[in-house]
């Protein structure tokens, strides 16, 4: 029987329409979940180099008291059977296959994880958060600390969310020449934020430029003279370009002794060579850095960034509107969600594991771009479609928000295990547009485990009713278990043709997998 007789004769009981508020999990049932045996969440893989610090927290939901362990850890690391943190160096390249377990007062869990240690590293694309979105000139050294103290706090580390990212206006002067630039009055101990961040057991990012001065007018990795001293940059370039010397190198060793683990690379255009020198930088600190790039990068040399970088800007700044509105009050021009999430289709042959397209930060929850913060302008389904697109597009999921204050919708979108392992899915394809059913887009993705998530996105502001009947044209007729991942709920098997209802904005992911054919 298809999924479509099934619909239509069992609708509501089975639930085969897209996600209202009405019929969504609400967070207070996420949080009530959580007080349950343990789960293991997160990707089933890890990249490292040989001799670079290693650090890795297993993300486990469950009722706390919870205990960790791992059979077959390779020499070199240890882990705290309390934090679930894994630490210390691997010294021979190698794939280590490792079983992680969890346990608390209600059960255990285990997963099978490999750490495959070589050149290559980012091999699922990173989660965390970036400042900029909330606080963007006003961040601060204070302000960043208690964002990964809330990481940990309000249980987003126990889903794999892990970096905690500065971005603009950090950077403060050079002592000299051949000096490493450090950080302002903000930031008055970058090593000891690294160490407590570290301790939490999240992860430190950073920013910078090969400008001689950032988009904010703070200092860049390139300078005007051999001193690196900073001045006021220019009134026509406003300091936007590419001085004389370069204090690449030195920068990348500092931020390796600090501690940092990503950094953010911001200039327009982007090109090869300053590209190519910053990674060859980072290569050489001693420390792996995930190498993001920024911003809107030339697809035309997709292949040259997969080749430098982790992670690269598909677009420039987006802003928390679902269509796109011309400038207000002054503001810069910033892209809807809409308009950058459904326009990544030329970027897919370019995502794979150790480098990632990247579509910009999240805008859930509390943004504003600045000391003043204000709710997300995305409607509540619109904010489903946006996490669902991002996982779909394997793109790295950095939060925007306050994280101190996230709001009922942003903790729920946030905290989806099922949906985040699409993001995270080892195999690492960037999902595609495969049909279009009146406003109705459709996106497919392989999965490692051979299973195929699939995603009805609506694009109509007003409730949408559709029938997909071309699963043998995309590959996937015959008999499959599904699964309705916003939902955690297991739907009637489908043959050839699915049936749904979409709210306006909204979005149906689903979880497709081969079942043996009838005799």
């Amino acid at each position: 029987m298809s999924l479509l007789r099934l619909c239509l004769s069992l609708t509501p009981i089975l639930a085969c329409t897209g996600l209202s508020a009405e019929t969504a999990s609400a967070p207070a049932a996420v949080r009530e979940a959580a007080a349950s045996a343990p789960r293991i969440n997160g990707p089933t893989v890890f990249g490292v180099r040989p001799g670079s610090p290693f650090l890795y927290s297993i993300p486990a939901t469950g009722t706390r008291p919870v205990t960790y362990a791992a059979d077959a850890l390779p020499e070199g690391l240890v882990l705290d059977p309390a934090t679930g943190h894994i630490t210390g160096k691997i010294a021979k390249a190698g794939e280590y296959p490792v079983t992680l377990r969890v346990k608390n007062a209600l059960g255990e869990a285990e997963k099978k994880f490999t750490i495959k240690c070589g050149e290559q590293i980012c091999l699922t694309p990173p989660m965390g958060w970036n400042s900029w979105n909330c606080w963007a000139e006003s961040v601060s050294q204070d302000k960043v600390l208690r964002s990964a103290r809330a990481m940990v706090a309000s249980g987003l580390a126990q889903h794999g969310w892990t970096y905690i990212n500065i971005d603009d206006t950090w950077q403060g002067e050079r002592s000299g020449p051949g000096t490493p630039l450090q950080s302002n009055e903000k930031f008055p101990d970058m090593k000891q934020l690294c160490d407590e961040i570290h301790a939490l057991g999240l992860k430190t990012g950073i920013y910078s430029t090969p400008w001689v001065s950032s988009y904010a007018g703070f200092n860049g990795s390139y300078a005007m003279d051999e001193s690196g001293a900073w001045t006021k940059p220019d009134p026509v370039y406003k300091g936007y370009h590419h001085g004389p010397v370069s204090f690449a190198k030195v920068d990348a060793k500092q931020w390796a002794q600090w501690g940092i683990d990503y950094l953010k690379y911001d200039w327009f255009p982007n090109d090869v060579p300053h590209a190519a020198e910053m990674a060859a930088a980072l290569r050489e600190s001693g420390r792996d850095i995930v190498y993001s790039l920024s911003n809107s990068a030339d697809p035309a040399l997709g292949a040259e960034w997969a080749k430098l970088a982790n992670c690269w800007r598909t677009t420039s700044d987006i802003g928390d509107t679902w269509q796109n509105e011309p400038p207000k009050n002054g503001n810069s021009w910033r892209w809807s969600v809409s308009e950058i999430g459904f326009s990544q289709d030329r970027w897919a042959p370019f995502a794979g594991p150790g480098h990632w397209n990247d579509p910009d930060m999240l805008v859930v929850g509390r943004v504003g771009w600045g000391p003043a913060l204000h709710p997300t302008r995305l409607s509540r389904e619109e904010q489903f479609s946006h996490i669902t697109l991002w996982c779909m597009l394997s793109a790295p999921l950095l939060i925007g928000c306050d994280l101190e204050n996230l709001d009922e919708t942003a903790y729920e979108v946030l905290t989806n295990d099922e949906v985040l392992a699409i993001d995270q899915d080892a195999l690492g394809q960037q999902a595609v547009r495969v049909a279009t059913v009146g406003a109705i887009d459709v996106y497919l993705k392989p999965l490692e485990d051979g299973s195929h998530a699939l995603a009805f996105f609506n694009r109509s502001p007003v409730e949408e009713s559709f029938l997909f009947n071309k699963l043998p044209s995309i590959g996937l007729g015959g008999p499959h278990g599904v699964r309705d991942l916003w939902k955690h709920a297991d739907l009637p098997d489908c043959d050839n043709e699915i049936v749904g209802t979409v709210p306006g904005h909204g979005v149906w992911l689903l979880k497709l997998t081969k079942l043996p054919q009838s005799k």
